[in-house]
């Protein structure tokens, strides 16, 4: 039987995650078993149809502790006997000293359930993200003496203390990251640098393919055939979708214009509330958080993507938001803003355009000045398109990070000998 990873989630299956399900289907083509172990019960109703493609098991830890008081205790009386139980204990009397947090006991007894309850097939770790699940995953590291590896992203890069990435970074085998940004933040604070790799998550163009062409002529001069306008985002403080709707508010009357957001998020319902005290409501249409199938539709039958991303009061920031490479895919015009890895996908006034976050008078200029002009629209997006084929082909990001896997451990592509 071949050997498997065991990868360790913040929650899955998770709408706004498609990344780590494209990224989870595509080492499985490689070659890899995997099992995935969530902290968290999905919260989603629904799932992308690519959750189905993956055959991977998964097994949910306990969210929370007390919820599964016996499960907790049986998995103690096994990595008690392990002989890096009091070496990991040791690192996290460590790390609770600098962060004495109810969060982060949980983590360390989630690493015991994870501990105690491997498969004696699995001979690696892998945690995607390098806050929560990192943590879950060293602390079992620690116990079994199984090596472990790391993903991180962006909030859990922007708003984790050096410190705590550091010593991640150093007891990890390997660390891949998605953006320039956080690749040279991780570097500097790592002693090993050359352990810390740039990865993009790249995306699925067969998933993904060009879009039928289309005759665009909306200019929003007619109020019955307005220019569409789509965000695909959850409702966030990084996301600067108050920056869009007050920009909206700001449109010329002239101009006619609807906005669709697809999405949930914890600030939903105030950024409902700000539509309704504006006047928009009869523009604005709220559907929530969508399978892929419809946000690709939504994709092919809007105008203009905008996405005004910004660093939130608690340094949490994108690193390059997928939706934007999904949307710029199917020859969208978009409009973002010069954070994390945008820059590495869109060139302002060559593939798209960019303007400062917390700008509403310059994004409602950028907004209006794709909507009256078609061709414009049309060249920038076609652009667009032309960048992902060429730099976000997931089957040439994909060979990097099954690489590292191959490297650090063969057993990962060796079917055992049955004799």
């Amino acid at each position: 039987m071949m050997k498997k990873i065991a990868v360790i989630l913040k929650g899955y299956p998770r709408l706004s995650e498609t990344f780590i399900a494209q990224e989870l289907l595509e080492l499985e083509r490689s070659g890899l078993t995997l099992h995935l172990y969530s902290m968290r019960h999905p919260t989603d109703t629904k799932t992308h149809p690519i959750h189905d493609e993956i055959a991977a098991a998964v097994s949910y830890l306990p969210e929370y502790l007390r919820d599964e008081p016996s499960r907790v205790f049986r998995a103690f009386r096994t990595v008690r006997k392990l002989p890096g139980f009091a070496r990991a204990v040791r690192v996290w009397l460590g790390d609770l000293r600098r962060d004495f947090t109810a969060n982060r006991f949980r983590r360390f007894g989630q690493a015991i359930v994870l501990a105690g309850e491997l498969p004696d097939d699995v001979c690696w770790l892998y945690g995607h993200f390098i806050h929560t699940p990192a943590s879950v995953t060293r602390y079992a590291h620690l116990m079994t003496g199984i090596a472990w590896s790391c993903s991180a992203h962006a909030k859990d890069i922007w708003t984790s203390p050096d410190w705590e990435l550091s010593e991640k970074l150093d007891s990890a085998t390997w660390t891949a990251t998605c953006t320039a940004s956080g690749h040279e933040h991780l570097q500097n604070l790592s002693s090993s640098p050359d352990e810390v790799h740039l990865i993009y998550h790249g995306l699925d163009l067969n998933r993904f393919p060009p879009p039928p062409a289309k005759d665009d002529k909306r200019d929003g001069s007619d109020s019955a055939n307005p220019v569409d306008i789509v965000t695909v985002g959850r409702a966030v403080e990084k996301k600067g979708l108050d920056t869009l709707v007050t920009a909206l508010s700001l449109l010329p009357a002239d101009l006619h214009w609807r906005w669709t957001h697809i999405g949930g998020g914890t600030l939903s319902k105030a950024l409902k509330q700000q539509v309704e005290q504006l006047d928009l409501d009869d523009r604005v249409t709220f559907l929530g958080s969508q399978p892929q199938t419809e946000v690709i539709a939504r994709y092919r039958s809007s105008d203009i993507f905008v996405l005004p991303c910004r660093i939130a009061a608690d340094g949490d920031r994108d690193g390059l938001p997928n939706v934007l490479v999904e949307a710029a895919s199917q020859e969208l015009a978009c409009v973002s803003t010069p954070i994390s890895g945008i820059v590495e996908l869109f060139r302002d006034g060559e593939n798209g355009l960019l303007v400062e976050p917390d700008e509403p008078e310059e994004l409602a200029g950028a907004i209006e000045k794709l909507a009256r002009d078609p061709a414009l629209r049309t060249r920038l997006g076609q652009k667009a398109a032309r960048c992902v084929r060429d730099d976000f082909d997931n089957q040439q990001t994909i060979g990097k990070l099954t690489d590292l896997f191959r490297r650090s451990n063969s057993d990962l592509f060796t079917m055992d000998d049955p004799r």
